[in-house]
């Protein structure tokens, strides 16, 4: 949500959203130290919860090293401040983790922070791989199998018509994000519910800086009813089964906010009103 604007807010709560979880992930251009990386992880613990919060929505995060950037020594460096912010009120989950090439280095980060889940008692959110993804798939389940970390509390991502099958397998959570027109769409993602029912199946909104829409849950929602699916059914797969695996944590706040409203309050001195006394 940090790549979004209010107005995607206002779409969502009135689209019923009244919760988000917003993964750490890579900005589009590499970042050149740790201090980029804190400012980011301030923001997303500090500034979007407040404004997410303006909106009538309670906005959570994972934080992590993402897969990308994993191979930039400037940024390995931020793993020893990750314990500090896993601690953090509203970080429901260590991630986004795993692997965008499949390098030594992914492999050295993606366990180190499997190590770090365990060590805060919070669950992982794992990325699957955009090439190759049969074979990294196969690759991060390994990784987590040699974690110990309890395939109860690991998601693992950004899944397929290829990959969903070993996910499934492995007693692990299984993550699909929907686009307009990458990975998955809601038509797909409903033949995928079909075939292998929605115990432990995540529905993700891409909302991010690329070609993305926030609404995605939404539209995967209205297209199981459309299939016969029951609102019983649409509400695990949206509600439930997230609520399920990041309520692992024990930092989920779900209290109902209001939507917006025009009050001046502020975060370090900024509000989300402009002009006036809101400015």
């Amino acid at each position: 949500m940090t790549s979004r604007t209010t107005d995607d807010y206002e779409a969502m709560y009135a689209a019923g959203v009244r919760a988000v979880t917003e993964p750490a992930f890579w900005l589009g251009q590499p970042r050149t130290g740790t201090a980029s990386f804190t400012d980011y992880f301030d923001s997303l613990i500090g500034w979007e919860r407040f404004r997410a919060a303006r909106f009538g929505i309670r906005h959570h995060a994972t934080i992590a090293l993402n897969p990308k950037e994993a191979n930039d020594p400037r940024c390995r460096e931020v793993l020893g401040v990750l314990p500090r912010y896993l601690a953090k009120d509203g970080v429901v989950a260590v991630g986004e983790v795993g692997y965008d090439s499949m390098t030594a280095d992914e492999d050295d980060v993606f366990a180190h922070q499997l190590a770090l889940a365990a060590d805060a008692g919070l669950p992982a959110l794992v990325h699957t791989p955009h090439r190759d993804k049969l074979s990294g798939t196969r690759r991060s389940l390994d990784v987590v199998r040699e974690s110990g970390l309890a395939p109860e509390r690991v998601l693992v991502d950004h899944l397929n018509e290829v990959t969903v099958d070993l996910v499934a397998d492995s007693g692990c959570w299984m993550g699909f994000s929907i686009y307009p027109d990458t990975k998955m769409d809601e038509r797909r993602m409903v033949e995928v519910l079909r075939r292998h029912g929605t115990d432990r199946m995540l529905v993700n909104s891409a909302a991010d800086w690329g070609r993305s829409d926030p609404l995605k849950t939404r539209a995967t929602g209205e297209e199981m009813l459309r299939a016969g699916f029951t609102e019983a059914d649409v509400e695990k797969v949206l509600w439930h089964n997230p609520v399920a695996f990041y309520g692992q944590s024990g930092r989920l706040n779900l209290d109902e906010l209001p939507g917006f409203t025009a009050e001046a309050t502020t975060f370090a001195g900024n509000s989300v009103l402009r002009g006036g006394s809101g400015e």
